[in-house]
């Protein structure tokens, strides 16, 4: 990975890794302070590496300078001198009290407490959510924005008031108890699926992976952690296992996105996949039955390569239900193409074209497959739809391609 690709990739993977550790050790009144040390560290990375060249070990650089800008910190403001250095002069106090533990274990604990603070009942989840993405995982305002369908003026007033809140109630960041655990933990995980989402959509194949790597191992740290090894958090897993072992097939050599039903199975993980499986099962003791369980499932159906009608029609099944346990426009989209999978593609077009999701890119692309070879005319006008609304120009050349083929074919 050259320079100007590797400084975006580290910003990705350790600004919230340093922003988690200074938070920890600077408490939640001092949430902008351990932002700034984060993206100052990254700005002298910018400056400096263009000139000095790359540094043999970027990572342990980014956190020498980050240690050396929050010493800094505590010696020059009177946080340091009022609050801190008191503690350090208590005989119990060991020698390094007053460094910042950059270690992979502090990393992982800081992480793992921050996002329970976060997710603290004083805040809606919405803004639970946004402060989660923003924080532990260097989401950008906008790309917050987008994930919430709305704006960043309304993002910015929403974190806003998260911080503020976090700071009256004096929130500790600890390891909460069980009681909290179970009170907050659907937070946890909803933004864990949201950071996995934004790396499977993800235009650049390097974010893509990175992205859902790390979504795949703040899932694990909680799998790891007695309070949190519940069987819902091993269904995520698994559902992202699933997902991820299809990636490299989602896209061909030139960057262009292959569709389902064209992807050479070959690509798809065996390795990833027998881990989701291995989760899966994990998930089944308990008698909840969350979101994640039956995601999970449809997901495995994904990962088997025959294409049969029981096996269609289990998905199919699986979204029946899983829209009665919590509907959602996108599950209910996605439906339609198990439908018509399994019973034709005239009924699952009266489904999708009830839906009514003008402003969804997926939407549209879903009608011109359903359309295509029935009405090419209509499947055309909804891939046009469709590219209007496209994010990505990966996107945008896979449906170009569609209308073309669609075109000739007249």
């Amino acid at each position: 990975m050259g320079q100007p690709e590797l400084i975006p990739h580290l910003f990705r993977t350790e600004y919230r890794k340093i922003v988690s550790v200074l938070c920890a050790r600077f408490g939640f009144q001092h949430m902008e302070t351990a932002e700034d040390i984060a993206s100052e560290t990254f700005l002298a990375a910018v400056q400096t590496w263009p000139m000095d060249g790359l540094p043999p070990q970027p990572v342990a650089w980014l956190y020498h300078v980050a240690k050396n800008k929050a010493r800094n910190y505590l010696q020059r403001e009177a946080v340091f001198r009022v609050k801190i250095a008191p503690e350090l002069k208590k005989p119990e106090a060991g020698p390094d009290e007053g460094e910042i533990d950059l270690s992979p274990g502090n990393i992982e604990d800081s992480q793992l407490r921050m996002m329970f603070a976060i997710c603290h009942p004083s805040i809606p989840a919405e803004a639970q959510i946004g402060l989660s993405l923003r924080i532990l995982c260097g989401f950008g305002i906008e790309e917050i924005a987008d994930a919430f369908l709305t704006n960043k003026e309304a993002i910015n007033k929403r974190l806003y008031r998260a911080r503020e809140k976090l700071r009256e109630e004096k929130v500790a960041i600890v390891l909460v108890n069980i009681q909290e655990v179970e009170g907050r933990l659907d937070s946890v995980m909803t933004t864990i699926y949201l950071l996995f989402t934004e790396g499977y959509y993800s235009a650049a194949r390097d974010a893509r992976k990175e992205l859902c790597r790390e979504a795949m191992r703040l899932c694990r740290m909680l799998i790891d952690n007695p309070l949190t090894d519940r069987p819902a958090v091993n269904a995520l897993l698994a559902l992202m296992c699933f997902h991820a072992s299809r990636l490299e097939a989602r896209v061909d050599e030139y960057g262009e996105i292959v569709l389902y039903d064209d992807q050479d199975t070959s690509r798809w993980d065996a390795g990833l996949i027998s881990e989701g499986g291995y989760f899966l099962r994990r998930s089944a003791s308990g008698a909840v039955l969350s979101k994640y369980h039956l995601e999970a499932n449809i997901a495995y159906w994904h990962c088997v390569k025959e294409d049969t009608p029981e096996k269609w029609e289990s998905v199919l099944q699986l979204y029946n239900r899983l829209l009665q346990l919590e509907y959602s426009p996108i599950a209910a989209l996605n439906r339609t193409f198990a439908l018509a999978k399994a019973t034709g593609r005239p009924e699952a077009i009266v489904e999708a074209e009830k839906l009514q999701l003008t402003d969804n890119r997926f939407y549209f692309t879903l009608l011109g497959e359903l359309y295509s070879g029935i009405d090419d005319q209509k499947a055309v006008q909804h891939f046009k739809k469709a590219v209007a609304l496209a994010k990505t120009q990966a996107e945008k050349q896979l449906l170009e391609k569609k209308i073309r083929t669609l075109s000739v074919s007249k």
